[in-house]
C-alpha cells in the first residue's frame, strides 16, 4: 500500500463472496467513481465461475471512459491467495442457498409464524446463524493466517453474529459490520423536515443522528438539522401520516419491499424513540405486528417470499451473462453505500462518522460488554472509534437484551457443537412463543433436516 499525498495507490482488496451480483456490482461502482484510491480487487467465491464473471465485469467497468479510479479485478480460487497482502477484506456471502432460505422463511408458516425476511432473528434467523457461524469461523481463521492486519468490512446477515464470530475466533481482528437500514430513517427525518418546515432538497447526510441498539433493532434518540432538534418535527410528521403511512420510494409501492413506515410510527408512539430499521426487520424483533400472513392491510409491509428472491437471482444471473458476453452495456453510478468512503477514511484521506456494528466496549450502557451493538463510530486513519451512544429506554432495552442473549447463546452452541442448547435458544425466540414444546421440537427437527448439510452438529 502506497500513500501519496491525498491518494492511496496499489491497494489490495479481497472480496469474499466475490461471485455475488448486486452487492459486488455496487461496490465496483463505488470504487469506479473515486479519484483517491486505486489498486487490485481479488474476488474469492466458492463458485469460482461466478467470481470469474465478476472479474470480467469489474475490468470492463475500469476500462470505461467515465471511470475515475481504475482497478484490476482478478478471480482467485483459493481464499489464502485472495487474502495474502490484502489491506481490506469485504465479506458478502449467501450462507447456503435459497433452498435453505426457503426452509428458514416458509417452514414455520405451517405453525402460523410469518417472517418478512428471516435473516436476523426468529426461527429463520436462528437457522441462518447456525449455518453461517461455521463459515465465519473458517473465514476468521483464514484472515488471522493470511491478512491479520487488514480491515474487515462485513455485509452478511445475521450481522451481529457474523461480527461476534470474527472476534470470538480472532480477538485482535479489525472488523466492523455495515448496514444501510439507518440511512432510510435519516431519509424519513429529512422528509419530515421538508414537509413540516417547508424546506427543499434535504439530504439524509444533513440529518445528524445518535444511533444505538442491535442490528435491525436499531434506534435513534437524537436527530438534528443544522442544530435544530428534529424530534418535535418528526412528531408532527407522524401525526400527519400515521393513519395512511408514507413510502419514500414510489418504486416500492407495488413490490415485496413496500414499507409505509406504520410500524416505525407506532413504535415511536409506544416508546418515545425513533426505530431506525425497515419495518420488515423491526417486526421480527417485535412480533406483535406479525398477526397473519397478510400484514399489509394493517401495517403497510409485505412478506417477501423466497420465490421472489429466486426469481431475482435468475434475473441477475441473466444480466451477468449478458455483461460478460458484451450483449448488455455496463453502466454504473454511486450506490449510496458507505463502504468505500470508510476505506478512504481508514487510509487517512478524510475523517467521517457512520453507523457500524462492533462489540460493546462501553459505547452502550444497559447491554453486556462484548455483545455486538450498532452505534455511530468515527473513522480516521487506521482507526474506528465507536461513539458513546448512551442507553436505550428501559422497555426497549428489555426486548433488546432478550435477543442479544439469544444470539450470544447461539454462538456458544455452535462453538461447542451443542445441538440441544441450540434447540433451547430456538424455544426462547419471541416469534416461537406461540409453539407448544412438541411443536417446537417438530419445527426445529424439520428445519434441521432441511439445512443439516451446513450445520456443525
Amino acid at each position: 500500500m502506497g500513500i501519496i499525498s491525498k491518494q492511496a495507490t496499489n491497494l489490495k482488496i479481497c472480496y469474499i463472496g466475490g461471485g455475488s451480483r448486486g452487492w459486488a456490482w455496487s461496490f465496483m461502482s463505488d470504487l469506479a467513481v473515486q479519484d483517491r484510491i486505486s489498486g487490485t480487487v481479488a474476488l474469492y467465491d466458492i463458485n469460482h465461475e461466478a467470481a470469474r464473471a465478476n472479474a470480467i465485469i469489474g475490468n470492463r467497468i475500469s476500462a470505461k471512459p467515465k471511470t475515475i479510479s481504475v482497478w484490476k479485478y482478478e478471480a482467485v480460487s483459493d481464499i489464502g491467495e485472495g487474502l495474502r497482502g490484502a489491506d481490506f477484506v469485504i465479506i458478502s456471502i449467501l450462507p447456503g442457498s435459497f433452498t435453505e432460505m426457503a426452509s428458514d422463511v416458509h417452514a414455520p408458516e405451517k405453525y402460523g409464524i410469518y417472517q418478512p425476511v428471516g435473516d436476523s432473528t426468529g426461527p429463520g434467523g436462528i437457522f441462518r446463524a447456525l449455518r453461517t457461524i461455521p463459515m465465519y469461523i473458517d473465514i476468521a481463521n483464514a484472515i488471522k493466517q493470511y491478512a491479520p492486519d487488514a480491515w474487515v468490512i462485513n455485509y452478511t446477515n445475521p450481522m451481529a453474529l457474523c461480527i461476534a464470530t470474527l472476534y470470538e475466533v480472532f480477538p485482535e481482528i479489525k472488523a466492523f459490520g455495515c448496514c444501510h437500514e439507518v440511512f432510510g430513517t435519516q431519509k424519513l427525518f429529512a422528509k419530515a423536515a421538508e414537509e413540516i418546515l417547508e424546506l427543499e432538497n434535504i439530504s439524509r447526510d444533513d440529518v445528524k443522528v445518535n444511533v444505538l441498539g442491535i442490528n435491525h433493532f436499531t434506534w435513534i434518540d437524537k436527530a438534528s438539522l443544522g442544530g435544530v432538534d428534529l424530534f418535535p418535527i418528526y412528531d408532527k410528521f407522524i401525526e400527519k401520516h400515521e393513519k395512511t403511512g408514507i413510502e419514500l420510494d414510489e418504486n416500492n409501492l407495488n413490490s415485496a419491499f413496500v414499507c409505509l413506515n406504520l410500524v416505525k410510527f407506532d413504535l415511536y408512539r409506544r416508546f418515545g424513540i425513533a426505530a431506525a430499521a425497515g419495518d420488515r426487520h423491526l417486526v421480527e424483533f417485535a412480533p406483535w405486528y406479525l398477526e397473519g400472513k397478510d400484514p399489509y392491510g394493517k401495517w403497510g409491509f409485505n412478506l417477501t417470499p423466497v420465490q421472489w428472491r429466486t426469481k431475482n437471482r435468475d434475473e441477475l444471473l441473466s444480466k451477468s451473462e449478458k455483461y460478460v458476453n458484451g450483449e448488455l452495456a455496463i453502466d454504473f453510478s454511486p450506490s449510496g453505500e458507505e463502504g468505500v468512503m470508510q476505506i478512504i477514511a481508514l487510509l487517512g484521506l478524510g475523517d467521517m462518522v457512520s453507523n457500524v456494528n462492533m462489540p460493546n466496549r462501553g459505547q452502550m450502557t444497559g447491554l453486556d460488554g462484548g455483545i455486538v451493538v450498532e452505534t455511530n463510530a468515527l473513522f480516521s486513519r487506521n482507526r474506528v472509534q465507536p461513539v458513546v451512544a448512551g442507553a436505550l429506554p428501559e422497555a426497549v432495552n428489555l426486548i433488546t437484551k432478550r435477543h442479544a442473549d439469544n444470539a450470544r447463546t447461539i454462538l456458544k452452541a455452535v462453538m461447542t457443537k451443542d445441538k440441544e442448547l441450540a434447540f433451547w435458544v430456538f424455544t426462547q425466540d419471541p416469534l416461537n412463543a406461540k409453539l407448544s414444546i412438541d411443536e417446537a421440537v417438530a419445527l426445529f427437527d424439520e428445519m434441521y433436516e432441511n439445512t443439516k448439510a451446513f450445520l456443525p452438529f
